[in-house]
């Protein structure tokens, strides 16, 4: 694993369009701050619920805004069915109003939107030096999401696990991008903020890894010390070059 590195690919949710923080926990927080009144564990569900429906049934060519608005209006409906059970059965009110879905949505939006500006000039440099690749557990949309975020351009190889029909952790979704880049696992780092599925996965594919996650989730009581860790995408400039 002392060779140097020649392929660089990334994780997309979670790492390209934020600062290591995954769709669920940013969703979740956008939520909050519209007074749901669910905690993060009580609301994975209706997340996954709303998510899981999206993939494969997407067509190829939507957009990220377009997804997000689909995500966000599948999981009002799930919250608002969750509202009518709550209410039989006496517990708290998940339920907003009619346009509090469009909020959640722009808002997301505004946020990926303002870490692409910030990360494609870092993309962009590491484009020089490296082959950049992406590996997404996503909903078959990946390279349309790409292109209209103006990223496409920067990454030879864009592994989506619908179009593939595997996921991360899975080492052949990574074979996939390896062998479309001609590329060594050896050679090779990966950047995700998940360690269940980009770490884990990494390591099953033996290729090295990079961490982003804030610097409170790096450091929360418990969590072992994983190096090298960034806690925005341009700390990459440091490791890698």
């Amino acid at each position: 694993m002392n060779q140097p590195i020649e392929t660089v690919l990334f994780d997309f949710g979670g790492t390209l369009d934020a600062d290591g923080v995954a769709w669920k926990e940013r969703f979740h927080k956008l939520y909050c701050a519209e007074g749901l009144d669910l905690a993060a564990d009580a609301f994975a569900p209706s997340f996954y619920a709303a998510d899981s429906p999206l993939v494969g049934s997407l067509p190829s060519t939507t957009n990220l805004s377009q997804t997000v608005r689909a995500l966000t209006s599948n999981l009002e409906v799930i919250l608002s069915r969750r509202c009518t059970e709550n209410n039989e059965t006496g517990k708290i009110n998940v339920q907003g109003d009619s346009d509090r879905g469009q909020r959640v949505a722009s808002r997301f939006l505004s946020d990926a939107s303002a870490a692409f500006a910030r990360n494609q000039p870092v993309l962009k440099a590491l484009s020089e030096h490296y082959h950049l690749g992406i590996v997404s557990n996503f909903y078959g949309n990946l390279e349309a999401v790409c292109d209209c975020a103006g990223l496409a351009p920067l990454f030879a190889v864009m592994v989506d696990s619908h179009c593939v029909g595997v996921e991360k952790p899975d080492p052949a979704i990574f074979r996939a991008a390896l062998e479309a880049l001609g590329a060594k696992p050896e050679t090779t780092v990966f950047v995700g903020d998940s360690l269940r599925r980009d770490r884990e996965g990494a390591r099953r594919t033996g290729m090295r890894f990079i961490w982003i996650a804030p610097q409170e989730v790096q450091t929360a009581e418990g969590q072992t010390r994983i190096e090298p860790a960034v806690t925005e995408l341009r700390g990459l400039m440091k490791i890698l070059r």
